[in-house]
């Protein structure tokens, strides 16, 4: 393992195990201005799932930084407040966070994440908006302001045509569908690119929405037996899949059938049955484990020295490393913006500064990201994962199919956006 000690050299060092390049432990760097992310999450409610782990993960992203010296110096503060998945609570955390100075928020919830978004564009703060939200978003010369760095809902529904189109022989002419969903904005994300990719492609398209809180299924998987699907594409979160394993078995629905979305992890896996999980897939846009050298290193500075954020046990859950992947990105753009910008830092450098980050992949956390002014999105890549019963086995290379097709249809919906 190479130790992140060898490379902190100071901001021109380059990159440490694929983020940012540290300075120095100094007494200085803690008693330096910190760098501020308002990192307001469903903490209560809908995402607890999810958000537990992936706060964990950045916070041990952004103490093993601090324990370097920061980014020139100066630590990275992340303050982490509740909204409960409400939209107005939303509103309420990032307009107190901006009155205490911040200007880079993180909101994780597609409906939080919507009602904030124009405030953000009209005070020109900056909205990380990794795995939620708007797909069109990525039009950097839209939404200025709105980084989805990874691949939005739109890029992984695109990227799941295209493994089906590969698994039947290069082509979907003929080839049935079925996009099972829960019915609010989350899963509704994804129909206006599926549709316009069923008109391209030639494959027939079944829409089978469930209603919140996705405990009842049964009338939706009732309508996919009928259809007959040649697979099935879902955007279920957490134990909707628990629910969808067993309608499924219900409806004599083979499991190699079933595809989901990014947020499918190793506890729904085992509430599922690891034996009854076998053959089932999802979309990822971060490589899981510990074998990576960046979670080795979290590992060695703070799990083996009893400084971790949280539960050793949670550092098996793919959802940990979503977070220090989605901040390594973030803490990448900072280092960036400090290095050509200088300090302070404002909402303005730290624009440019994710703007300028190119092939960026934490050393093997995810598929390499390039960041433009024009495309907020950095490329949009997953892969196609399958459980064979005991381990998640990679089915495809890091993939971003359809590019040509998605961009029109982001270029349709952005031109409609209009700030307040």
């Amino acid at each position: 393992m190479v130790s992140i000690r060898k490379y902190a050299k100071g901001l021109a060092a380059g990159a440490v195990l694929g983020i940012a390049a540290l300075s120095p432990f100094t007494s200085t760097a803690q008693a330096a201005d910190p760098i501020k992310f308002g990192i307001c999450y469903d903490l209560s409610k809908a995402y607890t799932f999810v958000t537990p782990q992936v706060v964990q993960g950045a916070r041990d992203l952004a103490d093993l930084i601090n324990m370097k010296g920061g980014i020139d110096g100066h630590p990275l503060e992340l303050i982490v407040q509740d909204h409960g998945n409400e939209p107005q609570r939303g509103i309420e955390c990032y307009e107190k966070l901006k009155r205490e100075g911040v200007f880079i928020f993180d909101m994780l919830s597609t409906p939080v994440s919507l009602a904030v978004l124009p405030r953000v564009m009209n005070d020109k703060n900056i909205l990380l908006q990794s795995l939620a939200g708007r797909g069109d978003a990525i039009d950097g010369n839209v939404f200025t302001q709105i980084f989805p760095i990874g691949a939005t809902y739109w890029g992984q529904a695109a990227n799941d045509v295209e493994y089906i189109r590969q698994q039947n022989n290069g082509s979907l002419e003929g080839v049935k569908v079925a996009f099972v969903y829960v019915d609010y904005p989350f899963g509704q994300e994804p129909i206006e690119i599926l549709k316009t990719l069923a008109e391209k492609e030639g494959f027939e398209l079944g829409l089978f929405p469930y209603p919140l809180p996705g405990s009842d299924q049964s009338s939706a998987w009732t309508q996919v037996r009928r259809f007959q699907p040649d697979a099935v594409i879902s955007w279920s979160l957490s134990k909707m899949h628990v629910v969808a394993s067993r309608e499924m078995k219900r409806n004599g629905i083979p499991m190699e059938k079933y595809i989901s979305v990014n947020w499918l992890n190793e506890t729904d896996i085992n509430n599922i049955g690891p034996a009854e999980a076998k053959g089932l897939k999802r979309g990822t846009n971060v490589a899981g484990g510990q074998d990576i050298p960046i979670i080795k290193e979290i590992i060695a500075e703070l799990y083996d020295k009893g400084k971790g954020n949280g539960d050793r046990a949670t550092l098996n859950d793919v959802y940990y490393n979503t977070g220090v992947a989605m901040y390594s990105v973030a803490f990448e753009g900072a280092r960036l913006a400090v290095k050509e910008g200088g300090w302070p830092l404002t909402a303005e450098t730290m624009k440019k500064g994710l703007e300028s980050i190119k092939d960026y992949d934490a050393n093997g956390l995810f598929a390499p990201v390039t960041v433009t002014t024009e495309d907020h999105g950095g490329g949009g890549k997953t892969r196609i994962e399958m459980w064979d019963g005991e381990k998640w086995v990679p089915q495809t290379d890091w993939i971003s199919a359809y590019k040509d097709i998605v961009w029109d249809v982001v270029k349709e919906s952005s031109k409609s956006f209009k700030t307040e």
